[in-house]
């Protein structure tokens, strides 16, 4: 399998009109106002930074290193390609519970990016952990990234030719966490 590589000066966030943090129903309008894209579209590799809405994903996805996803093929996807001691690693999702680490404030612990840092090579993995299929969201047929093992869709929208923002829906949860891809 290929190494990842992620080139991060690829990642050009700060010259986007879509801004870093807005209210949750301004996101979603945003999110449900742009075109839907078709799947072969977005294969290959993506630079990511979260969009601050208040949700609680918000100030845990900084402090874990999360840098973008890897789109190889329908259906080999890694959805979280993080910062680790031994550089980028997919990380596997089913090795970790989004709620224990919402429950347990790990955002606020002290030393916790450097924590994540070092034990991301501990959770790693080379087999992809999601696919890619065209899903219906709100009535717009669009890419969505559907984790194996995790009550996850990530769906995506096109913001132009090398940007996608996407919404993640989380069963359970009362509101969704946003994001945006830049292709590398």
């Amino acid at each position: 399998m290929k190494p990842f590589h992620l080139n991060l000066k690829c990642a050009n966030f700060a010259l986007m009109d879509i801004p870093d943090q807005m209210p949750n129903k301004e996101a979603e309008a945003l999110f449900a106002s742009l075109p839907p894209v078709e799947v072969p579209e977005i294969l290959g590799e993506w630079s990511g930074r979260g969009i601050s809405t208040g949700h609680p994903l918000d100030a845990l996805l900084g402090i874990s290193g999360w840098e973008g996803k890897r789109f190889i093929s329908a259906d080999e996807v890694h959805p979280l390609i993080n910062r680790s001691v031994i550089g980028p690693v997919s990380l596997n999702p089913d090795l970790m519970s989004l709620g224990v680490m919402q429950f347990l404030n790990l955002a606020k612990w002290p030393f916790m990016r450097q924590i994540f840092y070092m034990l991301c090579p501990l959770v790693s993995t080379r087999a992809p952990r999601a696919r890619l299929r065209m899903v219906t969201y709100r009535g717009v047929s669009s890419a969505a990234m559907i984790y194996d093992q995790k009550a996850i869709i990530d769906h995506f929208r096109r913001v132009d030719d090398r940007r996608l923002m996407g919404l993640m829906d989380l069963r359970g949860d009362d509101f969704p966490f946003f994001f945006l891809l830049e292709r590398c």
